[in-house]
């Protein structure tokens, strides 16, 4: 049985996947859907790094028979991107993912973005609340109203400092979000949506391009593609990829 192991993004948990691992489930697979670390109840992210979430995946990919599929949203996407040396997983879907260490945002939002996270906590020690209008414009916009509020009410804060070294990577010396050099050694698969403002199309091939990924592009969806209402097809084409790759290395 194969496993899929899904990383969610910022401000979310295990749960931002409760739609998206169905079809993979009912095609045979195993899902393991975790909260990163300090995203579960009761727990606190204050002063948590990147490497930390990352670290925390490749401990959880150690215990498994079998090196795992790794599918990661958003930040998600990065936490699996800095693992991958390390884990080596069969194969990796990034799903709008957040960029490595170097590559640059494509577009106006994402330079404010930026700048109004550098501005939040000078020591990169505390939590961020989510901003739920920002979220409600951008992340959530083409979902349904009532997931949408659902979502909203299960949001909880990020880590300062995992915030900024994803979004002003140029102010970390210690360049924790980088990949290493050249493509990663795993087969990867980036889908971006057309009209997402989080991290845009642009900006996603960028990533592909860096790492050495496929890339494919759902041109009405937005950022939140693990429930869109075309979740389904992101999630089909997700399957019909992987197991291209399985064909292929068999």
């Amino acid at each position: 049985m194969t496993t899929a192991v899904m990383v969610h993004g910022a401000f979310c948990g295990g749960w931002a996947f409760e739609y998206f691992r169905e079809p993979f489930e009912a095609a045979g697979w195993r899902v393991l859907a975790p909260d990163l670390r300090g995203h579960g109840d009761g727990e606190a992210v204050a002063g948590l790094s990147m490497e930390d979430y990352a670290r925390d995946l490749e401990r959880l990919c150690a215990d498994l028979a079998e090196p795992p599929v790794l599918i990661g949203h958003s930040m998600g996407g990065l936490v699996c991107q800095m693992a991958a040396r390390r884990i080596r997983p069969s194969a990796m879907v990034l799903l709008a993912p957040s960029p490595p260490w170097g590559v640059t945002g494509a577009s106006v939002e994402e330079a404010i973005t930026a700048a109004a996270v550098g501005l939040l906590d000078p020591f990169w020690s505390g939590a961020v609340d989510p901003d739920r209008a920002l979220m409600r414009r951008h992340s959530l916009d083409r979902v349904p109203a009532p997931y949408r509020d659902a979502v909203l009410a299960r949001v909880r804060p990020e880590s300062a400092r995992a915030l900024r070294e994803v979004l002003n990577w140029w102010m970390d010396p210690f360049m924790t979000t980088s990949v290493g050099a050249g493509p990663l050694p795993v087969p990867t698969l980036i889908v971006a949506g057309g009209r997402d403002q989080v991290h845009p199309a642009a900006t996603a091939r960028r990533t592909a391009e860096r790492i050495g990924a496929a890339y494919r592009e759902a041109a009405e969806m937005s950022h939140w593609l693990v429930a869109e209402p075309e979740w389904a097809q992101v999630a089909a084409l997700a399957l019909d990829w992987l197991d291209g790759e399985r064909r292929a290395a068999a």
